[in-house]
């Protein structure tokens, strides 16, 4: 049987359909994205929430002339199968195939890539601007969801925008609650009121007529002001927006056709900016998802008829096993706080949540307010734990190095999918936190191998008294088995999992791949003594020396000495008794026949290169004279990633066991 979806390829083809036409391509872009999310994963509930918006939107507007900015860009699915990618959305998130977000290489009808929150509204602006200077004629839309309007950025896009006053459409989703059609008509009305400003008139009149009265009038006045504030709020929740200059329609059913096409046609005429409140139901059309829309949020693979993730894997997940540490950690000692930026799930914080409500913060996609919340409450004596995805706290770069590092404060952070994050490809891959961190003052850097390193990790931040953090992947670790209670993790101190001639140290999730690599290696020749790092920052200098001045077998690597000035710089603090300078010895590791290095230190990260660990090994090396050792760095290079799995990306850049070990071998060919 042959669908109307067959018969769209662009989106002027839907203009052709009647209104119950577009109502049954809904329901078939409905079963479309949920047949293909089911199998590959992505952004269930978001997308089914806004089918009947986006078919107005290009059954209104004509893109691409018309420029549609999504914010975030997790709601774009009907959107890419309207505009070509009908049949390359089978590969929605997939190697080689189609990304979960807006791509400009993708698409003429993607103007603008986005991934994280908050952007829309500023770029929107920006293109608005460029069209007057260019004097041409055509419609920007930006497409907002309620949760991006908790982000600065967006709150201060809205500020210029009404300052600036350009002819630009915003698109308000509004979400987290359900409209009948009558209260959407009251709405409307009352939106009509404040934009004719017959409210403010008939307020003026009210206040005119109460001063009037003798000894009651002012007592009255002063009494109404909090019921009018709180009217405000309630009847007219326009006014902040139309007090910003934005003319503001709705809430409008988001679900209505007729009323969404009647509403962007009325949009399109109106010379300056427009926000049209639009209140939709996320997971709209399927069950599961409509009753559990956080779990449906980013959803792995599933099964339609349940809901049920086709992942049964027993082995806990990172997030899970932080949640559970700040738990345990929440548990005894009150002074332990959590804060999160929208994301209490995802970062495994919800037990801790419920528990302890109190002490829970989530904030919104605010990152930047997030860190120097969290700063504030530590200059006041408290624990705060901040969990931010690594991408995310690339946002609040400034705040950790202003607001937490020059003040040396103890605010542990957790960066959650830190390294390579599959599915969503180069705007979500948290690969650079180690070199946005490594350069700050007092901050502490750790990765774990495992998921029980990763609970002691936490345990350790909280006490060490100096800004912290714990950097770990998205997924589940190897299944190790769990400590009864907490280890000490001593700053700076790594461990020797394997004894070899040469230097091998891997960082966090490369511990074992590392591992791995130097068995089979072995096999060939090569002896390679295999070191757990444990820290980015600060290094554990006397293990790394040693190997690298022909000492090997006998690092211990027990860091000593450590204070407040070594972590801020790097280096060890003079008074403990170990020298870091350049000192003749007697075995140098240079072949005495050849002059050629026979010393070799290799590092291997899940992060760029680039100002990351593998960089802050070298520069030790350097500065401790250790000009005769082979180096060589292994991580990631500075580019954009491709959409894929993890095991995918890692195999095109040998950051799996046999790319290592050919790497490692090329290199010793050299």
């Amino acid at each position: 049987m042959s669908r109307l979806l067959d018969s769209i390829c662009l989106p002027g083809d839907i203009r052709k359909l009647s209104i119950k036409e577009l109502y049954h391509l809904a329901t078939e872009i409905r079963a479309e994205i949920l047949d293909t999310v089911s199998k590959n994963g992505g952004h269930l509930a978001s997308n089914l929430g806004v089918v009947e918006l986006t078919l107005a939107l290009h059954y209104v507007f004509d893109s691409p002339r018309d420029k549609f900015i999504w914010d975030v860009g997790h709601q774009c699915y009907t959107h890419k199968i309207l505009t070509g990618r009908k049949k390359a959305f089978r590969g929605l998130r997939m190697f080689g195939g189609i990304l979960g977000f807006p791509c400009r290489e993708e698409s003429e009808h993607d103007v603008y890539n986005t991934g994280h929150a908050s952007t829309a509204l500023s770029a929107a602006l920006g293109m608005a601007v460029a069209r007057d200077k260019k004097h041409e004629d055509w419609n920007v839309v930006a497409f907002v969801g309620d949760g991006s309007l908790t982000g600065g950025a967006a709150l201060e896009a809205l500020n210029q925008i009404g300052h600036l006053r350009e002819k630009l459409i915003i698109v308000l989703n509004f979400n987290e609650m359900s409209i009948s059609p009558s209260v959407g008509a009251i709405s409307k009305y009352l939106s009509y009121l404040v934009s004719g400003q017959h409210y403010l008139k008939i307020k003026d009149q009210a206040k005119s007529l109460l001063k009037g009265l003798p000894k009651i009038g002012w007592p009255l006045i002063k009494a109404a002001r909090g019921v009018e504030e709180l009217i405000k709020k309630t009847f007219f929740p326009g006014l902040f927006f139309e007090e910003l200059g934005i003319r503001y329609i709705g809430p409008v059913q988001g679900h209505s056709l007729g009323s969404l096409i009647e509403v962007f046609e009325l949009a399109k005429k109106y010379d300056g900016p427009i926000m049209i409140h639009c209140v939709t139901q996320k997971g709209r059309g399927y069950a599961p998802a409509q009753s559990y829309p956080e779990r449906f949020h980013g959803a792995g693979p599933f099964d339609i008829a349940t809901g049920e993730s086709l992942n049964h894997d027993a082995v806990a997940s990172y997030s899970s096993v932080f949640g559970e540490a700040v738990f345990e950690a929440g548990k005894k000692d009150a002074k332990v706080l959590a804060i999160t930026a929208a994301m209490t799930e995802g970062t495994g914080l919800h037990k801790f949540a419920e528990k302890y409500p109190e002490r829970f913060f989530d904030v919104g996609i605010a990152e930047q307010h997030a860190v120097i919340f969290a700063a504030g409450l530590a200059a006041s004596g408290f624990k705060p734990v901040v969990a931010i995805y690594s991408t995310f706290l690339q946002r609040a770069y400034d705040q950790v190095y202003h607001d937490v590092c020059l003040q040396d404060l103890p605010v542990v952070f957790a960066l959650d999918r830190a390294g390579i994050v599959p599915d969503d490809g180069p705007t979500h891959q948290g690969i650079n936190d180690i070199a946005y961190l490594r350069h700050m003052p007092n901050m502490i850097i750790m990765a774990p191998k495992d998921e029980n390193e990763l609970r002691n990790m936490v345990h350790a931040a909280l006490k060490y008294g100096h800004p912290a953090a714990v950097r770990f992947p998205k997924g589940r670790g190897p299944g190790v088995a769990m400590d009864e209670g907490a280890r000490e993790v001593p700053i700076g101190k790594s461990e020797l999992l394997k004894d070899g001639k040469d230097l091998f140290v891997a960082l966090g999730s490369m511990v074992t791949p590392a591992l791995e690599a130097a068995e089979e290696l072995e096999k060939g020749g090569i002896s390679l003594a295999v070191v757990n790092a444990r820290f980015a920052k600060p290094l554990d200098e006397e293990m790394i020396l040693r190997f690298a001045r022909g000492g090997a077998g006998a690092a211990v690597g027990v860091a000593t000495g450590w204070t407040s000035a070594s972590i801020s710089t790097g280096s060890r603090d003079p008074r403990s008794g170990i020298d870091s300078g350049v000192r003749p010895s007697p075995d140098t590791g240079v072949d005495a026949k050849t002059g050629a290095a026979t010393r070799v230190v290799i590092t291997v990260e899940e992060g760029v290169v680039a100002g990351g660990f593998g960089s802050a090994v070298r520069e030790l090396l350097d500065t401790n004279g250790c000009f005769d050792v082979r180096f060589l760095a292994i991580g990631l290079p500075v580019e954009i990633y491709p959409c894929g799995k993890v095991e995918q990306i890692k195999r095109i850049y040998d950051l799996d066991v046999p790319g290592l070990v050919e790497r490692i071998r090329a290199f010793y060919r050299l």
